[in-house]
C-alpha cells in the first residue's frame, strides 16, 4: 500500500538518530545508508568512549507485525544461545529488541531494531568443502527451529508463497496480455502441486530465504544472516536455495550437503521433489514483490527489466520449465550417487574450535 511511511519519506538521518537517542542511547552525527531494498538500514555511531558502530534496521510498514518481528528476534536469540553462528538483535536500554517511531503525521508506525556492525566476506560459489559446511550449518539452524513453532509468522504453502503474489500481479496488470494465459496457467499449476505435495511433509521454523547472499564468512566461520523471511516451512526450502542449480556438480554437492546435514538430524529425502515447484513459486513470489513495491523509486531503478516484454517471456518460459520438471518424476526424490564425507570432528560441532 503506497504511503509516506511505506516510502520512508520521513526517515531522514536526523529522524533516525533522534529515534535511537529516544531509546536512551547517545549518538554522534554518523548515519550512513546501507544496501537494502525492502527495509531501510543505516550504520550509526554511538557517542561512547569506543565510538561503537551499530546497524539499525527500520522495517517496511505493513509488511510485518510487531509479533512477527519479535519472533524473528527470538529465533535469532535461541540460535545464538545454542552457539549457532548468527547475529542476534541487540537490546535497547529498556531490555527490549524492538521500538517504533511514528511518521507521516502519526498515521503510520515504523518498527526498528539494532544489530552490531558485522563485517566479513560473502561466499561467491559453493564448492565441495562449502557444501559440507553448509549442510552442518543448515542442520544446526533446523535443530533449533524444530524445538517450538512460530505463532505469528506465515506458513509456506502454495497459496501463501505463490497465490498471494499472483493476486498482486493480476491486480497490477504487469504481465503482458499475450503472455497472461501461459504465465498464470503455469503459476497456478505450481501452486496446486505444491499444496498437494506439502501434505504430510514435516513443517517447522526455517530461515526461508537461505541463499549465498545471506551468508558471510568471518574468521573462517560461516554466519547466517537476514532472518526477515523466517517462516514455518519444509526444511528443503533452505536446502535448494543454497544449491539451486540442476547441473551434475550441483546435484553431487547437494548430496554432500545432505550427508553432512544428516550427521546432525534426519532429512526427509522425499521432500526433494518439492524443489522444482518451490523454485517456480519463488519466481512468482519475486515478481509479486516487485509489483507491490514498484511505486518505490528504488525498484524501477534497480530492476528496469521488470517492465520489459523480454523479462516476462523469460520468466514465463522458466515457470513452464519448472512445471515440466515437476511432473517428470512426481513420485520420486532426485538423489545423486553416494559421496564419501569425512567423519564429523569437534571442528564441525563447535564453530570456534581451534584447527
Amino acid at each position: 500500500m503506497k504511503s509516506a511511511a511505506d516510502l520512508f519519506l520521513g526517515l531522514t538521518p536526523d529522524a533516525v538518530l533522534a529515534a535511537i537517542e529516544a531509546s536512551g542511547l547517545r549518538c554522534t552525527s554518523v548515519c550512513w545508508p546501507l544496501n537494502s531494498y525492502e527495509n531501510r538500514v543505516m550504520e550509526v555511531e554511538l557517542a561512547d568512549e569506543a565510538r561503537t558502530r551499530l546497524v539499525t534496521k527500520f522495517y517496511r510498514p505493513q509488511r510485518w507485525s510487531q509479533a512477527q518481528i519479535l519472533e524473528e528476534h527470538a529465533l535469532l536469540a535461541e540460535l545464538h544461545a545454542d552457539e549457532v553462528p548468527v547475529v542476534p538483535a541487540l537490546t535497547f536500554p529498556d531490555g527490549g529488541t524492538l521500538r517504533q517511531i511514528a511518521v507521516a503525521g502519526g498515521a503510520d508506525v515504523v518498527w526498528f531494531c539494532l544489530f552490531p556492525r558485522f563485517g566479513g566476506r560473502a561466499p561467491e560459489e559453493v564448492d565441495d568443502a562449502l557444501a559440507t559446511r553448509l549442510g552442518a550449518l543448515c542442520a544446526r539452524i533446523h535443530v533449533v527451529g524444530a524445538r517450538k513453532p512460530f505463532a505469528a509468522r506465515q506458513q509456506l504453502s502454495g497459496a501463501t508463497y505463490g497465490g498471494a503474489p499472483l493476486s498482486v500481479l493480476e491486480a497490477s496488470g504487469r504481465v503482458p496480455t499475450p503472455l497472461r494465459r501461459r504465465f498464470f496457467t503455469a503459476a497456478n499449476a505450481l501452486i496446486v502441486v505444491t499444496d498437494e505435495w506439502l501434505q504430510g511433509t514435516a513443517m517447522q521454523r526455517i530461515h526461508g530465504d537461505f541463499h549465498l547472499g545471506n551468508l558471510i564468512q568471518r574468521d573462517n566461520i560461516l554466519y547466517a544472516l537476514d532472518f526477515d523471511d523466517a517462516l514455518t516451512g519444509p526444511p528443503v526450502q533452505d536446502l535448494w536455495m543454497l544449491l539451486p542449480g540442476r547441473d551434475v556438480d550441483t546435484v553431487r554437492r547437494r548430496e554432500l550437503f545432505l550427508q553432512s546435514y544428516e550427521q546432525f538430524r534426519p532429512f526427509d529425502r522425499t521432500s526433494l521433489r518439492l524443489i522444482e515447484p518451490l523454485r517456480g513459486l519463488r519466481l512468482v513470489h519475486f515478481c509479486g514483490w516487485l509489483a507491490a513495491r514498484w511505486h518505490d523509486p528504488i525498484f524501477p531503478q534497480t530492476w528496469p527489466q521488470f517492465a520489459t516484454d523480454a523479462f516476462w517471456h523469460e520468466t514465463t518460459d522458466t515457470l513452464e520449465e519448472a512445471l515440466d520438471l515437476t511432473w517428470a518424476a512426481p513420485d520420486t526424490a532426485v538423489v545423486a550417487p553416494q559421496v564419501d564425507v569425512p567423519e564429523a570432528t569437534n571442528a564441525d560441532f563447535f564453530w570456534d574450535w581451534e584447527k
